[in-house]
């Protein structure tokens, strides 16, 4: 045997030993960590959680638990390549956190909007603006298994329902809204559940056909 063969041989034994480090997938901290958020909110929109007595009572949920740690999620996904899945981790990132600040600032009269029609009109631009965004989202990712889909239709329809509540002044679409914040939660658990099961070594649940091919 020569000297170079043992050289080559060393070295492909040593390409075979040396495996890919894993990457894992930031999608299930992601959804892990939004459900607290999620659920907060319906319960704020079906009336639970009584924000006239307890007014900053969502933001520990929505913008530490939720806000914070899906950003780190972000971060896991971009810096994994994950480019898709951090994109839409890291608008709703940005979403619960803006929303956790919004919060603090008009329950402790941050930002000079005091009056009630100054509240509203933050409001409305505020849900518009996501609104748009998340319907952006959705159309983008049609390529997607199509339960992904029905997750981001709900919560555009929350979106919508909260923006037209508040436009019009009219509340009884928020209970609404809170049904479509806890059915996009529940698709959003399923998706969490078959993600956890995969890495656990189970069977892929059914998750549909994407719309677009």
């Amino acid at each position: 045997m020569s000297v170079e063969s043992d050289v080559q041989s060393g070295a492909h034994a040593a390409a075979e030993t040396v495996a890919p480090a894993p990457v894992g997938n930031p999608l299930l901290l992601g959804l892990a960590t939004f459900l607290p958020g999620g659920l907060t909110l319906g319960l704020w929109f079906v009336g639970y959680l009584d924000t006239a007595t307890l007014p900053g009572g969502m933001i520990p949920a929505v913008s530490i638990c939720t806000g914070v740690f899906m950003l780190v999620a972000t971060v896991w996904a971009g810096r994994a390549g994950m480019s898709t899945v951090a994109t839409v981790l890291g608008t709703f990132a940005g979403f619960w956190s803006s929303f956790g600040v919004l919060l603090i600032g008009l329950t402790s009269g941050w930002w000079g909007v005091t009056q009630a029609a100054q509240v509203a009109s933050v409001q409305r631009t505020y849900l518009l603006a996501f609104l748009i965004v998340f319907v952006i989202l959705t159309l983008a990712t049609l390529r997607l298994p199509i339960t992904y889909t029905l997750g981001l239709v709900f919560v555009d329809a929350t979106f919508a329902l909260a923006f037209i509540g508040v436009s019009a002044g009219n509340t009884g679409l928020f209970p609404i809204a809170g049904i479509t914040t806890f059915i996009f939660c529940a698709i959003f658990a399923y998706i969490l559940m078959d993600g956890i099961g995969q890495d656990l070594g189970g069977r892929a649940m059914p998750m549909g056909n994407p719309m677009v091919k």
